[in-house]
């Protein structure tokens, strides 16, 4: 066991896939030579070829769009979009034929697909450099949708979502790529489509993932001492989302705080109320309470931290829930 960044642990997991199955290929805007340009990709292209890391054109379209002619062909592309507000002009190809080719083909055809995403704000950049587009995918039948937070869970998730047949959209938090923890390579991995229960907690239930789950675990360790025990889950897949977890801690606590950086609007946080309050309502001691990002685009990097769900914002819904 060793302690690595998280885009080291992505790079490590990259190169074991690559490793592992010759029909696996990297592709993506300086993807190759210069390694991304967080670094993730680091090294690959001199270790494996021009072939199996492809430098392509700035065309988020024309790089899905290839994709999903190598997946026909049996090869097993993953995608990097360099910053979340570039998937946009790929939106087409995603939604109208990664999602649907193996459902319309009754199975004959899998999309053996990895869309890498770097998601979130916090690294003060400008504009389309900071989007959390999870719900546009999550929505989207036909789709999977996964985000890891930590070293550990990025290495093992990103291997299993190149070994999936279906097109998994792969969320990976930027503003956490240089954070270190340990990564035992050795490890069973956690099911890919699992929720995980990071913090167990008597007083309170606190969901989130992605680049959220630092801060929440830090507002989890604050609320300890104003005496409430937080129970804090990372859903780590976002469809289809393992709710069960969740239910279970609800039924205990009596009380939901849901976090993440996207808008409030018919998020995923929304669809997550709707279930837990038809599932647990009876236990419920207060209404499910949301921190989320606002409706608004998100704003230039100066004001970011007033947009960015932050431990005092978490903190007050936490007390807002022994309210009632």
């Amino acid at each position: 066991m060793s302690k690595v960044t998280l885009g080291k642990a992505l790079n490590l997991g990259l190169r074991k896939a690559l490793e592992d199955d010759p029909k696996v290929l990297i592709m993506g805007e300086d993807v190759g030579r210069l390694g991304g340009v967080f670094r993730v990709t680091d090294g690959l292209q001199k270790d494996f070829g021009e072939d199996r890391v492809i430098d392509t054109p700035l065309a988020e379209s024309g790089i899905i769009g290839t994709a999903v002619g190598l997946a026909m062909r049996g090869y097993r592309p993953i995608c990097e979009i360099q910053f979340d507000g570039f998937v946009f002009p790929g939106f087409d190809q995603i939604v109208n034929q990664v999602a649907k080719l193996r459902y319309r083909s009754q199975g004959r055809v899998p999309m053996p697909i990895v869309i890498r995403i770097p998601f979130g704000g916090g690294i003060g950049a400008v504009e389309h450099h900071s989007e959390s587009p999870e719900t546009y995918f999550a929505h989207t039948a036909g789709l999977k949708v996964v985000a890891c937070s930590n070293p550990t869970d990025a290495y093992w998730m990103i291997q299993q979502a190149v070994s999936s047949d279906d097109p998994i959209v792969f969320f990976e938090p930027k503003r956490r790529y240089h954070e270190k923890a340990d990564l035992d390579e050795e490890a069973n991995p956690y099911p890919l489509h699992a929720a995980r229960v990071l913090r167990s907690g008597g007083d309170v239930t606190v969901l989130t993932w992605g680049p959220s789950v630092k801060t929440c675990m830090d507002a989890a360790d604050a609320a300890r001492e104003d005496g409430h025990e937080v129970e804090l889950i990372d859903l780590r897949s976002l469809s289809p989302m393992d709710l069960d977890p969740v239910y279970a801690s609800v039924e205990r606590t009596g009380r939901l705080v849901v976090v993440h950086e996207s808008p409030r609007t018919a998020s995923l946080s929304a669809e997550v109320s709707a279930l837990v309050t038809e599932r647990c309502f009876y236990h419920l001691e207060a209404p499910v309470q949301r921190v989320t990002g606002f409706d608004v685009p998100y704003p230039p990097a100066r004001v970011e931290d007033g947009f960015l769900p932050d431990l005092d914002r978490v903190l007050a819904a936490v007390d807002h829930t022994f309210e009632f």
